[in-house]
């Protein structure tokens, strides 16, 4: 599958033919095997599959947080499957959203410093770093909180903080672990419902998740195997 490098494509992320390969002693792992996928702009994924399926490893290629053993990652039409650390280190910064279970907020900073913090990282000065901050926490319902630290949030509040703070680098893929997995029913799905209006804002969303509920909120829905895609429903 090749797919071309115009900056009108509708895809926003495409791999192609993409392998992954573990080494661990003498004992080789396939990960992914020649998996082929595009994502196009705009769109909403859900990715399911057994532990050992390869969604986790998708997700961190898709993240740039591993490089294929072989074939072609193209995000934006760049072809980033073979970077160094550090250029990888920026397309994190600058193209990519990360939406953990574990939230990952910084427990002593409030707020508003941990959604400005990929801001502080790009070099924003702090009060533009700090106004879109306050931007974004009144675009999840989080302005009376701003002054609060994680540990006086509820875990969906903490959330909310966490994809605020994705949200930062205005990103071009959204990348969501498991996100609703330490929320109970309702406010997970008061987090997909969140999501759901990102991506109808325009937002290209790619969330694993093993709850078929929370997949359900997908328009399209991927089922790994054995490192290699299963099925694919629209």
């Amino acid at each position: 599958m090749q797919v071309a490098l115009e900056e009108n494509s509708p895809f926003e992320a495409v791999f192609e033919e993409i392998s992954k390969i573990y080494t661990m002693g003498e004992t080789r792992v396939c990960a992914l095997d020649r998996v082929s996928i595009s994502f196009a702009r705009g769109s909403f994924w859900a990715i399911r599959g057994a532990s050992g399926s390869g969604k986790s490893t998708m997700l961190n290629l898709l993240g740039c947080l591993d490089r294929p053993s072989s074939g072609r990652y193209l995000l934006r039409g760049e072809d980033v499957s073979r970077l160094d650390d550090d250029h990888l280190s920026e397309i994190r910064l600058k193209s990519i959203g990360f939406i953990f279970q574990s939230f990952n907020l910084l427990p002593q900073s409030t707020v508003e410093e941990n959604i400005a913090l990929p801001l502080y990282y790009q070099g924003w000065e702090p009060a533009q770093s700090f106004s879109r901050a306050r931007m974004l926490a009144a675009q999840v319902g989080l302005s009376e909180r701003l002054g609060h630290r994680p540990t006086e949030l509820s875990g969906g509040q903490q959330q909310r903080v966490a994809i605020a703070r994705a949200l930062a680098n205005d990103p071009a893929i959204l990348l969501a672990d498991e996100p609703t997995g330490n929320l109970d029913s309702d406010t997970g799905l008061e987090i997909m419902k969140l999501l759901t209006d990102l991506k109808n804002a325009g937002k290209t969303i790619i969330m694993v998740t093993h709850e078929a509920e929370i997949a359900a909120f997908a328009d399209h829905q991927l089922v790994m195997k054995d490192g290699r895609i299963d099925a694919i429903s629209h």
